[in-house]
């Protein structure tokens, strides 16, 4: 797919240098390298007019400047992928103590699993609120108002007498643990488009990767010490250091010449707009269908792998890790591999038919065509599903944000809100036999892959060129 346009982002403060990747990576696409310079010139910054070439031995002396503009890059690159890792960490660290949250609370599975559901709710519906903020105020303001209300939820969460209450608290902690996701997704798209986008998507990956890889380990291992409640304090905790962190260090990445001036009807007008682009809505239902599968994994493994194969938390936890290694590995393959050598369709595509092909067998091995199976068949192909989504989500995240370079905030937005209301539809679904059958997790798990297949064919078309 091309670029959208032309459109550079804006210039942003002089200590936040990774703004610089972005015009390095569209210009070696655009410009010619020009002749007869001893080592290749640094592309002019977006917000500097085009300077005449200098001299090899004056682009070689500000070796301590480029250390100091990479350690920076560093440290942005891994508040945001901090702040995108939030939902992950909000709900993976729980959930090796959903088993126990039910046994303490008196209540069976699928009322537990609603504690989970409220928070996916919390995320969607958040996401909604924060992202169109962003877009009239300005990135920092509505990402520093939700960081302190997620503290101030997780610590209600630690305190809950009852399920009730805990389902509400969690559904808080969504709410505002939203704004972090949306909102660094929404600063990717201020700063970067293109194939740049698409890589800086997969780096993110990496980063935000590690969450669902320790969460439910660091959770496991805070069972052993305390109660289920632990697990609410740390995150609370983990949101108060991102509160502190993007207090001092993140800068605002949409100028104030750039933010929307309408308030809500303004808002809504943008996204009536957005979801009238066929593609832009293709490029959604594919995410968002691709995450169904996703959560009704998340929801239904803590109940499959230990009551169903009889493992403990730990097993669990590490089952669980090795799936989010999995994902990361393919995120990293995509980002630094096939981005620029194969068109991001094409590699969605392949990642949509290897996650389908991993439902086939999940749905073959739980409904006993094949006779019993034992927990690593079964592992194996889960294992597989998560890896396709390191193919799938980067990419499509990218191509839908393509599409919208003048309403960031509101477009992810609405992938976001897409993203876990499905999964809030998913997530009950798996625990309606019970806890003692898989099936409906399998077939969750291939009829939003086939759903998701079918918008990319229908809506996407990927085969044609577009604009």
């Amino acid at each position: 797919m091309t670029n959208p346009g032309p459109e550079q982002p804006a210039a942003i403060p002089a200590e936040s240098p990774p703004h610089e990747s972005a015009p390095q990576e569209t210009a070696r696409h655009q410009r010619p390298a020009r002749p007869e310079q001893h080592e290749p010139p640094r592309p002019p910054h977006p917000s500097q007019p085009s300077q005449a070439p200098t001299a090899p031995a004056a682009t070689a002396s500000p070796a301590p400047g480029i250390s100091r503009r990479r350690r920076a890059g560093l440290l942005f690159t891994l508040i945001l992928g901090g702040l995108t890792a939030l939902p992950p960490l909000s709900i993976d660290m729980y959930l090796p103590a959903l088993p126990e949250v039910g046994e303490a609370l008196h209540v069976p599975a699928a009322t537990a699993q609603l504690t989970l559901t409220a928070c996916l709710i919390g995320l969607a519906v958040g996401q909604l609120v924060a992202g169109p903020m962003s877009d009239r105020f300005g990135r920092r303001r509505p990402l520093l108002v939700g960081m302190a209300c997620y503290v101030v939820a997780g610590a209600a969460c630690a305190l809950a007498p009852t399920a009730p209450t805990l389902t509400v608290f969690r559904f808080l902690q969504g709410l505002a643990g939203a704004a972090g996701v949306v909102i660094a997704r929404a600063v990717v798209r201020d700063l970067y488009d293109g194939l740049a986008m698409a890589r800086f998507f997969s780096t993110l990956m990496l980063i935000s990767g590690v969450a669902p890889i320790l969460a439910p380990v660091l959770g496991g291992q805070v069972l052993r010490f305390t109660d289920w409640r632990g697990v609410f304090v740390i995150l609370a905790a983990i949101g108060l250091l991102l509160v502190l962190v993007v207090l001092r260090k993140l800068p605002e990445t949409l100028p104030a010449g750039r933010r929307h001036k309408g308030g809500l009807p303004d808002a809504l007008r943008s996204m009536r707009a957005l979801l009238a682009d066929r593609v832009f809505t293709g490029y959604l239902l594919t995410t968002a269908l691709a995450s169904a599968a996703l959560f009704s994994y998340v929801s239904a493994s803590p109940f499959v792998v230990q009551e169903i194969y009889g493992a403990s938390p730990q097993t669990f936890s590490l089952l669980f890790m090795v799936n989010s290694i999995g994902i990361v590995a393919f995120g990293q393959l995509n980002g630094k591999v096939l981005v620029g050598r194969v068109s991001l369709d094409r590699v969605l595509g392949f990642g949509l038919g290897m996650v389908g092909a991993a439902t086939v067998a999940l749905l073959v091995m739980t409904t006993g065509v094949l006779g019993p199976v034992g927990l690593a068949p079964l592992a194996t192909a889960l294992c597989v599903l998560m890896s396709g989504m390191g193919l799938i989500m980067p990419n499509s995240n990218s191509q839908a944000l393509m599409r919208t370079p003048h309403s960031a905030g509101s477009a992810s937005a609405l992938l976001g809100t897409s993203q876990f209301l499905v999964g809030a539809v998913a997530s009950p679904l798996v625990g309606v036999a019970g806890e003692r059958t898989a099936v409906p997790m399998a077939l969750v798990q291939f009829s939003a892959v086939t759903l998701a297949a079918a918008a990319f064919v229908g809506l996407c078309r990927p085969w044609r060129v577009r604009d």
